[in-house]
């Protein structure tokens, strides 16, 4: 018996369903009558944030990123001036200043680092830079921004000139946290062989893309990558080590949805599709 036979006409399915990748799944469920919601789907809105499981776990992968990183770089971190001689700030990376990228940032500033990031959404650079970072600048970037707020792939041109910036700029990063998604699409290639071959021996890439094929050419999903002495890592699924802070986020958004579904005079689901937040989460 699939686990989707329980389940009963009318009844309502609300999780993170990953639609993209589970089309024929969720068709069936549809086709039942099964009124499916997926929080992937929730529009970029002021009334909506309440309920943005991307944006409360996301949050969380960012900052463990950085935590975990940290803990495999055999340096300090901050820097520090001692009778013996100074060791340097440690220099981190962030591709990618979406909310797993500035929380990236902000955990990494906060712990000393010298930050930069980079991002095809020109809007990031005044969010990077009121975290204390710095924006590393495409020459004749376009805003490869969404109207939802989500990045879009990138030109060919824009690919080449954002390859030759990161490639001078890794030779002095320590860190880097990847965190470029494209909804519904393989993660893009930036990091690539040659870019890893340059890096210093030491250095560390966190790959918070790895589930969806990875940043770097040589993320392997739990897997630690030695390369030339460049540590690649990847899991799938970071929000494991932090379970509680994860869970108790996700319930409250999930609450939220709930709570908008919920017509309180009739103590029933209402289905409203006049709600944006409804008919853009609702699979049809």
């Amino acid at each position: 018996m699939t686990k989707n036979s329980l389940l009963k006409e009318n009844q309502t399915f609300i999780g993170v369903l990953n639609p993209y990748d589970n089309k024929d799944k969720i068709d069936n469920l549809v086709k039942k009558k099964i009124n499916t919601f997926s929080l992937e789907l929730l529009p970029r809105i002021t009334r909506a944030q309440s309920m943005d499981i991307l944006s409360s776990q996301a949050n969380l992968a960012g900052y463990k990123a950085v935590v975990e990183s940290f803990a495999y770089f055999e340096k300090a971190i901050p820097m520090m001036m001692t009778a013996a001689g100074t060791i340097p700030a440690a220099k981190v990376l962030v591709v990618g200043a979406g909310v797993a990228g500035l929380q990236a940032i902000a955990t990494a500033k906060r712990m000393g680092a010298i930050v930069f990031a980079t991002d095809v959404r020109m809007a990031s650079k005044e969010q990077v830079e009121s975290l204390g970072g710095k924006f590393l600048t495409v020459e004749g970037a376009e805003n490869l921004e969404t109207e939802g707020g989500y990045a879009k792939e990138a030109s060919d041109d824009f690919k080449k000139k954002q390859e030759e910036l990161l490639s001078e700029t890794l030779k002095k990063i320590d860190i880097v946290i990847c965190t470029a998604l494209i909804p519904g699409k393989k993660a893009p290639v930036i990091i690539k062989e040659d870019m890893i071959n340059n890096m210093n021996t030491g250095s560390i890439i966190y790959d918070l893309a790895a589930v969806q094929g990875g940043n770097t050419a040589h993320t392997k999903v739990d897997e630690i990558v030695n390369k030339n002495g460049v540590k690649i890592m990847g899991e799938s699924n970071i929000l494991n080590k932090l379970p509680t802070s994860a869970s108790n986020l996700y319930a409250k958004n999930l609450f939220n949805f709930v709570s908008n579904l919920y017509d309180e005079e009739n103590k029933m689901i209402n289905i409203n599709l006049e709600d944006e937040i409804i008919e853009k989460t609702l699979i049809k």
